[in-house]
């Protein structure tokens, strides 16, 4: 088996770590691992395989020899640092939102649309978080009935905005529990006991920039401009793991029944649903799991015909690092 040198940038963040690790267990054919991260966090040393690996500040000839890069150091890493490492030969698989609509770039979900994998030019784009698992929900369902609309609420844990975030709700818990003063940095009011509707910035429209990720990434990755999705994204004080509430517009009639069946032979998704015992997907019991987990399939109520679900995914795996990775593995086969 061939193997590869391979660099993580942003490696000392929740997702790089989440890479190293998942690297190791998928045993991905590492010839050599770079873990790259900013001069702050140089020096950090991290277990792989056994074998101490220390985290070297990120430069320009960072990229020499390495054929694989795994990028989760945020746009201006992204935006500097990836045509650079193009230009060494590097293949750079990037899980931040920089060049996700660049028309140019492909937008990978592994079991989704792994075929556009081919017209990479050296740069490969990780979907957003909320997006990832959600599409991959609707992807069978949409091979099958076709999709008109799409109406998504989501709940997603502190974790997707980084180590900062689950600090501070671990601080900001432990102080309201005592009574004390909560101090808020991360989020723009106090997460801890509290439900934020907004994630990212609000545009003139009153969507965020996380509602429109939704929209475009997912006419992107399953080549539909037509497709609608109307999204709501909200931040819960839940650690790891995003649920979405689901509704969707189908082009045709599907049961339940069916719809379950389809999912459930799908890759990369479990289906738990059995409502009247209490068995539906729950966050807690997704975190560290590969798979995007779904349930409470029902007819909807609202659109005729169509389908509501309840789909859960660890969002630092499938998320972000797992889908990361799976990209790699599809690029080297």
């Amino acid at each position: 088996m061939k193997l590869y040198n391979v660099a993580i940038l942003g490696a000392t963040g929740a997702v790089g770590e989440e890479m190293t690790g998942i690297l190791e267990e998928r045993n991905f054919p590492v010839k050599n691992l770079l873990l790259c991260a900013s001069h702050r966090s140089a020096g950090k040393e991290y277990l792989y395989k056994g074998e101490k690996i220390k985290v070297k500040e990120l430069k320009d000839d960072s990229f020499k020899g390495i054929d694989i890069a795994l990028f989760s150091g945020g746009d201006e890493v992204s935006e500097y640092f990836a045509p650079i490492a193009v230009k060494e030969g590097t293949v750079v698989i990037d899980n931040g939102k920089y060049f996700r609509m660049y028309p140019e770039v492909p937008l990978i979900i592994p079991e989704v649309n792994p075929e556009d994998i081919k017209k990479h030019s050296g740069i490969i784009a990780n979907p957003n978080c909320s997006t990832t698992q959600m599409v991959v929900a609707l992807k069978p369902i949409y091979d099958a009935v076709g999709i008109n609309k799409v109406i998504c609420a989501t709940y997603q844990s502190v974790s997707g905005t980084g180590k900062e975030a689950i600090e501070e709700l671990q601080e900001q818990s432990a102080a309201f529990l005592r009574g004390e003063y909560v101090d808020i940095k991360v989020y723009p009011h106090q997460i801890a006991f509290n439900i934020l509707p907004q994630i990212g910035s609000f545009d003139d429209t009153g969507y965020s920039s996380e509602e429109i990720k939704m929209l475009l990434e997912t006419r992107k990755i399953l080549h539909d401009d037509g497709i609608k999705v109307s999204a709501t994204t909200v931040r819960v004080p839940a650690f790891r793991a995003h649920a979405e509430d689901i509704h969707i517009e189908t082009k045709k009639e599907i049961a339940p029944e069916e719809a379950r069946e389809l999912l459930a032979n799908f890759p990369g998704i479990t289906v738990i649903d059995n409502p009247f015992e209490g068995k539906y997907p729950l966050s807690l019991e997704a975190e560290g799991k590969d798979e995007v987990f779904v349930g409470r399939v029902r007819k909807d109520l609202a659109f005729e015909p169509g389908l509501a679900m309840w789909v859960v995914s660890d969002n630092l795996r499938k998320g972000a690092a797992l889908n990361t990775i799976q990209i790699a593995e599809l690029l080297i086969k």
